[in-house]
């Protein structure tokens, strides 16, 4: 068979001419756009996108002539890691191109509450944007070309390591295995790593603190002062290396 004008349309299908005959391939907006009757089909398609389905209707020459369900599988560990996130005290969203219906049935099969569906592949960033502005710090997770926009655009960009790589490159973090309690991890190591800088100021600021006034005042031996400063340069150092045996399953 002959394909003749292709088309693909962001966010609502494709469009082709197929041995003289015009198909399209996808949403509910493309048909109505197209004047194709989408009736016949609505009982179904309700039916596949409440149990997690996206739906493709098929047309050719405006008249519909099928129904497509395709299914995401969810990732391993991606609801454990839903979870995890939930219970350090972060608010979750899921924030999909599908129609509300399968967004949500994908939500709950994740425990996720918030649900920010039918957004097309331009808009995500958009969305992003508007929880900033609500004063919210934003980590967006992504894996395809769709996302980059909104990962540059988020505080913390994090882009799966078994996604494209312009999600990768828009990415401030990149999970290398692609395993979602990867997000889980990082944030659990940013954390500690935060820690062990205020613990380092502490260090450096106590010694000096302590010391320069007695230097000042002629009340402390130079060769003590000198031992004092590589006692803090020691302390620091030591602090910051007792990461390399933190892992993050200690706070889990």
């Amino acid at each position: 068979a002959a394909v003749d004008d292709f088309e693909a349309l962001a966010g609502q299908g494709v469009r082709a001419t197929l041995d003289g005959q015009q198909v399209l391939v996808g949403s509910t907006g493309l048909m109505q756009q197209a004047g194709v009757d989408v009736s016949p089909a609505q009982e179904a398609k309700s039916r596949l996108e409440q149990q997690g389905n996206t739906t493709l209707l098929v047309a050719k020459d405006g008249r519909l002539v099928g129904l497509v369900a395709l299914a995401d599988t969810l990732k391993p560990g991606a609801a454990r890691a839903v979870s995890r996130l939930q219970q350090m005290g972060l608010d979750t969203y899921l924030i999909t191109g599908d129609n509300r219906r399968t967004g949500e049935a994908i939500a709950q099969q994740l425990g996720m509450a918030n649900v920010l569906a039918e957004v097309l592949p331009e808009q995500k960033s958009d969305q992003v944007k508007q929880l900033q502005q609500q004063g919210h710090r934003v980590a967006m997770v992504g894996d395809g070309i769709n996302d980059a926009p909104a990962l540059a655009q988020a505080d913390v960009g994090i882009a799966l390591g078994t996604g494209t790589d312009v999600a990768m490159e828009a990415g401030e973090i990149t999970l290398v295995s692609g395993d979602p309690e990867g997000v889980v991890r990082a944030i659990l190591l940013s954390r500690r790593t935060l820690v062990h800088i205020k613990q380092n100021l502490f260090l450096a600021f106590f010694y000096n603190i302590a010391a320069i006034p007695l230097a000042a005042a002629g009340l402390l031996n130079p060769m003590i002062a000198a031992a004092a400063m590589a006692a803090s340069s020691v302390s620091v150092v030591s602090n910051s290396l007792r990461l390399r045996r933190y892992s993050p399953t200690d706070d889990q």
